[in-house]
């Protein structure tokens, strides 16, 4: 089978998570992620998930280096990559602003430095099993981890959408997650990628280079632009880096009116001016042969593995996952 993930970021409950990742790993899905959002505790549905499966990566997709401690995510990964036998990845970033201040009440500054610096202190602290540090960002006196890891640190993925992110995936990371990705965002970000791991001597080819592509299948490709349609239009309404990446895209006429309309709070508004266009040109949305092309044209484009993230927040939620993942193995 092609390479193909599959990404959750709510809807089903977390015990439907799982068995829609055990239903992807029968179906020959290579990896499975999930959101820290507002869907459950990632870590919590990963550990599950491994005590279910036997061959399937699982990841968070992705984990924020704000709103957990450093030795907390360090931790969590740890016994992830423990019951899961080396399965585990840990996809982190920075996530946004308007989540970490707005919904954790935690300051949010120097996205880059805290980043690195995250990396390095969980990196240190699984291979070392102590950490103490004074970083830019934050200190840490002492921590002691008591018991062995599995394995040296396991694979880290970072979250990047613009350049500067992308250069520091190329220079520390095993593995580069995008999100939102048009047919053109790979040949860019293997450019940026390149550059950082000049800086550190890697050889780029050595990064898995991944997307999380929104997902909806149905019996016509307009019913699924449909589905999709009000996860795009208040993601570019609430985060400033996706109105922003989308614009930058060649939306910026339709990102600016739908920033304005979610501005002064009118959020159908916001939706409806998203274009067909648009969610096209970002997803995986179609009959089930449609939605194949298209996986295997984000990898022609330059994707190792392009991952589903199809979007349903209704009590069907779990059946349309169900859906999607069937239809798109290949």
């Amino acid at each position: 089978m092609a390479r193909v993930g599959i990404a959750f970021s709510g809807g089903p409950s977390p015990a439907e998570i799982v068995d829609c990742i055990k239903l992807a790993e029968e179906l020959g899905y290579e990896s499975a992620w999930v959101a820290e959002g507002h869907g459950g505790d990632q870590f919590a549905m990963l550990a599950a998930a491994a005590m279910q499966t036997s061959r399937i990566r699982l990841g968070t997709g992705i984990t924020s280096v704000f709103v957990r401690t450093i030795p907390t995510i360090a931790m969590a990964a740890a016994t992830v990559d423990d019951v899961s036998h080396g399965r585990f990845i840990l996809g982190i970033g920075s996530s946004h602003k308007v989540q970490v201040e707005g919904e954790h009440g935690v300051a949010y500054s120097t996205p880059l430095s805290r980043t690195r610096e995250a990396v390095e202190a969980i990196r240190a602290l699984l291979r070392d099993g102590t950490l103490h540090c004074e970083g830019e960002t934050f200190r840490i006196e002492r921590f002691d981890l008591w018991f062995t890891p599995t394995r040296p640190p396991p694979p880290v993925y970072l979250s990047a959408v613009f350049p500067k992110m992308t250069a520091l995936t190329g220079e520390i990371a095993d593995g580069l997650i995008l999100t939102r990705s048009t047919l053109a965002t790979a040949p860019a970000a293997r450019r940026a990628l390149t550059e950082g791991a000049a800086r550190a001597g890697r050889d780029p080819a050595q990064v898995e280079v991944m997307t999380l592509l929104p997902a909806a299948v149905a019996d016509t490709k307009a019913e699924a632009l449909a589905v999709l349609r009000p996860g795009l239009g208040f993601y570019l309404g609430f985060f400033p880096r996706y109105n922003r990446l989308l614009a930058e895209a060649g939306f910026a006429e339709e990102c600016a009116a739908i920033g304005a309309a979610f501005a002064r709070g009118d959020r159908d508004e916001a939706v409806r001016l998203t274009s067909d266009a648009m969610i096209d040109a970002t997803s995986v949305a179609g009959t089930p042969a449609q939605c194949r092309e298209r996986l295997e044209a984000y990898r022609q484009s330059g994707i190792d593995v392009p991952v589903l993230s199809p979007y349903a927040r209704d009590p069907g939620a779990k059946a349309r996952f169900e859906a999607v993942i069937r239809a798109c193995a290949q």
